[in-house]
């Protein structure tokens, strides 16, 4: 690969060219800019939910990518499955500024990515029943004492993410921290027809995200699982479980941070500081899926 000029986010490759990442390339090939393609939700709207047909201009199947990073698992997706839209959201403007354009340059219209905060989206920014599917990557577990409750995966979350999807929708959830997935086999089937997807995924054996790929790297276990909505739970009764199952209070086992810190280093280093700031400082910033 050739580099040509350099911006804000990185490298312009000439057409034909294949990203590569940790060894691993990324989905998609750069297209000369004629068929380029917008790939920004710059705003979130004031009035109420995402109207996706709007956004998208069709109507298809939604699949929203929370903690989406740099936009790999989102646009593995895209490519994979143009018949659906994808909207990827992180909290770091930094990482989606290189998502967007990987998105643009592929010529990828059935993608769009914001800079949002994972709480928020689910529970103001989807309308009920307006997801096909629901993916979260590798959120943060939360090492330091006394910030459990900044954890994503609360019963309240996933009771959330029960009405955002549509009947039969799909959750497709991803860690490599033991405890926390032992938390999400705990409380996930209160909502959920939910089991753990066996080895890699068929359509990334490699990883979908950059922190899948770490982990296999240095031989640690993933643990991967997929969710059907369940169909047999009235509102009152999902709302009652959420009310009855425990939050996330797990121990999430310090040895671990050792792959965050290694993670970080293939961040942008504003985003990096911003990860540390949020890890360790007192921001009560409600967590997402970890940046790619």
């Amino acid at each position: 690969m050739t580099e040509t000029s350099r911006g804000k986010t990185g490298p312009t490759l000439p057409p034909g060219s294949i990203e590569h990442e940790l060894g691993v390339p990324i989905p998609g090939v750069i297209l000369p800019p004629e068929p380029w393609t917008v790939s920004a939700l710059r705003a979130w709207s004031a009035a109420g939910p995402v109207d996706f047909p709007a956004l998208f201009g069709r109507h298809a199947p939604v699949v929203l990518d929370l903690g989406c990073g740099n936009g790999r698992s989102v646009l593995g997706g895209a490519i994979a499955r143009p018949e659906c839209d994808f909207l990827g959201v992180d909290n770091l403007p930094v990482v989606i500024r290189y998502a967007r354009k990987r998105a643009r340059q592929r010529g990828l219209a059935n993608v769009r990515f914001a800079v949002g905060d994972a709480r928020d989206v689910i529970a103001r920014r989807i309308a009920p029943g307006a997801l096909a599917e629901l993916h979260v990557y590798h959120p943060q577990p939360y090492y330091q004492p006394g910030h459990a409750s900044r954890r994503l995966l609360t019963p309240l979350f996933l009771l959330q993410a029960h009405r955002a999807l549509a009947p039969g929708g799909r959750l497709v959830l991803q860690t490599d921290n033991p405890a926390y997935w032992k938390y999400m086999l705990e409380v996930v089937p209160a909502f959920f027809d939910f089991h753990e997807q066996a080895g890699p995924w068929p359509d990334a054996p490699e990883g979908r995200t950059r922190r899948e790929i770490l982990a296999r790297q240095k031989h640690l276990p993933v643990f991967r699982g997929v969710g059907t909505a369940r169909t047999d739970i009235d509102p009152d009764q999902a709302r009652q479980a959420a009310e009855a199952l425990p939050p996330p209070a797990f121990n999430a086992d310090r040895r671990l941070m050792a792959l965050d810190r290694l993670e970080r280093t293939g961040l942008h280093p504003r985003a990096r500081r911003r990860r540390r700031r949020r890890e360790k400082g007192p921001s009560q910033t409600p967590d997402q899926g970890d940046p790619e």
